[in-house]
């Protein structure tokens, strides 16, 4: 059966030396290392294929993705321009933008501009917030995020947050402040990238209480948690939950079979894998 399936993750490795741009580097090395650590099977350097915009899209096309969402970065480590990201969707049906501000580094004012910039003229998807990568660190609930929050709540357009173990300090991969925003913008559409792992029952019991949360763990659905992520898909977070690769750090097509074997029933497959992705982004 052929599946229609939106990957809410996805970048090529020439995005940045991050993601593995420069054989032979340190970061190159890094990529690798993060590939066997989140289970990669096979060839390590498989991401190598997405060294240039032709190899990208080739990998798109042979793992038969409808939609392959390429996400902005704005922090003070790693800042990946919005008109880079336009520059890699544009012209391509088959990618979705996400653009990304920083209102701690911009100044508030000048992120909704940029906020607005990217959705009228760059015509990307979303704003990605990184507020655990900041400088100092901050929480979702920090008062410098709430102009971003009012516009986007006033557009209707959807925030993805980054959480997760790389957060430089931990204490900031903490989904309990995000309820202060949820409930707040209860018709924003807020979307948690890497599902807060591994506080995997904290971030279940956020999205349950507030149904305007959707969890993408990507490549951390893969480790110990798994089953808490599952059951939570299987029955009240069905229409809360998406698929993610996090290429290229996961090869695709691996990483949508090793979906498909984690127990998931069949009536929400496609809910979790497109169904949930194509009414975040309003398509047809």
């Amino acid at each position: 059966m052929t599946r229609k399936i939106i990957d809410l993750r996805c970048r090529p490795a020439f995005l940045h030396d991050f993601f593995g741009a420069t054989p032979g580097n340190a970061a190159h090395d890094a990529a690798r290392w993060l590939n066997r650590r989140v289970g990669t099977r096979g060839d390590d350097r498989h991401f190598e294929a997405s060294l240039t915009q032709e190899g990208f899209l080739a990998e798109i096309g042979k793992a038969g993705l409808e939609k392959a969402v390429v996400v902005g970065r704005h922090t003070p480590a790693q800042h990946l321009p919005n008109d880079t990201i336009h520059r890699i969707v544009h012209g391509h049906d088959e990618l979705i933008g996400i653009g990304a501000v920083d209102p701690a580094l911009q100044g508030e004012a000048a992120a909704v501009a940029e906020a607005e910039r990217a959705l009228r003229t760059l015509g990307l998807a979303g704003i990605d917030l990184e507020p655990g990568f900041g400088e100092p660190p901050r929480h979702p609930d920090d008062p410098v995020y709430w102009p971003i929050y009012e516009w986007a709540n006033q557009y209707q357009v959807p925030i993805f947050l980054m959480s997760g173990p790389t957060t430089p300090d931990p204490r900031y991969n903490d989904p309990s402040p995000v309820a202060k925003v949820a409930r707040a913008f209860p018709q924003l559409q807020i979307v948690i990238y890497h599902g807060y792992w591994p506080r995997v029952d904290e971030a279940v019991g956020l999205a349950f209480r507030h149904e305007n949360v959707h969890l993408v763990p990507d490549m951390y659905l893969f480790q110990p948690g798994t089953e808490s992520y599952v059951a939570a898909a299987n029955s009240f977070l069905r229409e809360q939950f998406l698929f993610g690769s996090s290429y290229p750090f996961r090869p695709i097509g691996q990483t949508i079979d090793d979906f498909l074997h984690l127990g998931f029933k069949d009536d929400v497959v496609d809910k979790l894998l497109y169904d949930n992705a194509a009414r975040l982004f309003r398509l047809k």
